[in-house]
């Protein structure tokens, strides 16, 4: 009886995404992909901000936060921090992307690279590598609703089942709604989110601690290992690791692909200024599936799988339709993010690549539909037939993404750089991420092997650019942009 009340509520909020999703879409041009894939540029403060949150706020923050803190204690919070960082820097990055991109009507990444070197073969390299980085998110996503939906059935929904409905589920709104499906889904979901947060902030010291009191004397005093850096378990995650670790993945926040088209979805670069400024204090809740792995450690100590800290901790003791309602949330946060990396996959294929054939070039939206499917039929087909291999791949993940950081940003602003030098530093970027971690030295001296590849991608493209350096015209460059910001009062 319990699995039928937690699993007809979570449904429910299931078929509530689905609608949401549809409904967004319709009444809307079905042949601009502007309107699909970056919302029309129409998105208004609220839903910007709704939908970064929900790109950010992943089952990472529902399994993975609390698991980690679990695990190696706080050194969890680097999240915090590496959000944080990024969204600062979004101040500056966002606005610039957004007038670059709207001055010249482009959609993604790789239309920006394309279209500031003036090389379309360059937008479809960078495409393929984006591809190869984002395919383990969805995966992953894939992987952790799995993980909540059989939790929350109390085991009578295998993970083979919850699987396919992360799926469809995430395939019907995208699809049907486009960005601005994800973003009204992410409503749903952020409310969903600070509701069963706030509940089980309460509900769990006050259920297995008597109250916030007794549950810090006693991390205090038999856990303090867990408090400092590195953790209980090993010196990986020190200090440097911390440091490193928060401030690339601060840098690389706002080149994401994913954050791009968050950015190139808003109404104005005002918009992005102010979601800036809102967005880092939803990380707040970011503490909570951290306190609440530490406070796992006393109740269910022991667990194989740390990612099930908080879902094992509250299973046994909360009624079935607050954690349907718990696990609802957790399954939104998984179907948001996976939405929106294959959407921006689908997109970059559709204008990066079949942009290149007189034969494909006409039907950009329907192409990028047809790969958003085909993305998230791969990444499935991946769990199903090797459920470790794309795991493994995503620990790459971030730091390959951050390779692209030169080709995406620096190259809006130096002039002199060139095609030959950003391509050669993203190689030897990318190839030292893949050695470091092959060879089981990321972190290495305890840095963040993905900050070494970056310094590394940097030189290797400042050298090659002064040796074989590029001229682009104005009209190629950003620096309008940031000396000419947009007015406040303007919309």
């Amino acid at each position: 009886m319990n699995a039928v009340v937690s699993v007809g509520i979570l449904a429910l909020f299931m078929v509530a995404a689905c609608v949401l999703g549809v409904r967004a879409g319709r009444g809307r041009d079905r042949k601009d992909l502007a309107e699909w894939s970056i919302g029309g540029r129409s998105l208004g403060l609220v839903m910007t901000l709704v939908l970064m949150a929900g790109e950010t706020y992943t089952t990472f923050s529902y399994l993975g936060a609390a698991g980690w803190s679990y695990t190696h204690g706080l050194s969890a919070l680097y999240v915090v921090a590496y959000l944080t960082i990024g969204m600062a820097a979004s101040y500056v990055v966002g606005p610039l992307l957004w007038n670059y991109a709207h001055r010249h009507g482009l959609h993604n990444i790789t239309d920006i690279v394309s279209h500031r070197f003036g090389t379309p073969w360059l937008g479809a390299l960078l495409t393929i590598a984006a591809t190869v980085f984002l395919l383990p998110y969805i995966q992953l996503q894939i992987t952790g609703m799995g993980t909540v939906v059989a939790s929350v059935s109390y085991g009578a929904i295998g993970l083979g089942v919850a699987y396919l409905v992360a799926f469809v589920v995430s395939e019907v709104f995208i699809l049907a709604g486009g960005l601005r499906g994800s973003a009204w889904v992410s409503v749903l979901k952020d409310l969903t989110v600070v509701v069963t947060l706030a509940v089980v902030f309460v509900y769990v010291p006050l259920r297995f601690f008597g109250g916030y009191g007794e549950l810090f004397a006693r991390l205090g005093a038999e856990r303090s290992a867990w408090l400092t850096l590195p953790g209980p378990n090993s010196a990986t995650y020190g200090l440097a690791w911390f440091v490193s670790t928060a401030l690339l993945n601060g840098a690389v926040y706002s080149v994401l692909p994913t954050t791009v088209a968050g950015f190139l979805g808003a109404r104005s670069a005002q918009t992005l200024r102010r979601n800036a400024v809102i967005l880092p204090l939803y990380q707040v809740l970011l503490f909570v599936p951290v306190l609440l792995g530490l406070a796992a450690t006393f109740v269910v100590p022991g667990l194989k799988d740390s990612n099930l800290a908080m879902f094992e901790m509250i299973r046994s003791t909360m009624p079935a339709w607050l954690l349907g309602i718990v696990g609802a949330a957790g399954a939104l946060s998984a179907l948001v993010p996976m939405a929106v990396f294959m959407l921006v996959i689908g997109t970059m294929w559709g204008r990066s690549v079949f942009s290149l054939h007189h034969r494909t070039a006409s039907r950009p939206r329907q192409l990028s539909q047809v790969v958003t499917l085909v993305a998230g039929g791969l990444a499935l087909a991946m769990t199903y037939l090797f459920p470790n291999a794309l795991v493994r791949l995503s620990v790459i993940s971030y730091e390959g993404l951050a390779q692209l950081l030169p080709l995406v940003v620096i190259a809006l602003v130096w002039r002199r750089m060139s095609p030959a030098g950003g391509v050669a530093g993203m190689t030897v970027g990318i190839l030292l991420v893949v050695v470091l971690m092959v060879t089981g030295n990321d972190p290495w001296n305890g840095i963040n092997a993905g900050a070494l590849a970056l310094v590394a991608n940097l030189a290797i493209t400042v050298v090659v650019s002064l040796a074989r350096p590029g001229d682009a015209p104005p009209e190629r460059l950003a620096v309008s942009e940031l000396a000419e910001p947009e007015p406040v009062a303007a919309r």
